[in-house]
């Protein structure tokens, strides 16, 4: 069964885990993830196969390599703002 989850509920989500951990038993616990974005979807292994790193210490370093790692469309329109300057 695959599990949709939004970008807002990614972090709660690595809260599963037990750090530190390594590329490959992250892919092997998300395996069923597909991350819901503003314009579309993706696997989540196929963003953590993106990532530089081998072994992640905390929920908030993979965290921070996922999110390097999304394209532009997945939290909203190019060139969008948040207000006015």
């Amino acid at each position: 069964m695959v599990r949709q989850v939004p970008l807002n509920e990614f972090d709660a989500l690595l809260e599963e885990l037990s750090c530190p951990v390594e590329r490959a038993t992250v892919r092997e616990t998300y395996d069923d993830v597909v991350l819901q974005y503003a314009d579309g979807e993706e696997r989540l292994v196929d963003v953590i196969d993106r990532t530089a790193s081998e072994r992640f210490e905390s929920p908030d370093d993979l965290s921070m390599e996922v999110f390097s790692e999304l394209p532009v469309q997945a939290v909203g329109e190019p060139g969008q703002s948040e207000g006015e300057g």
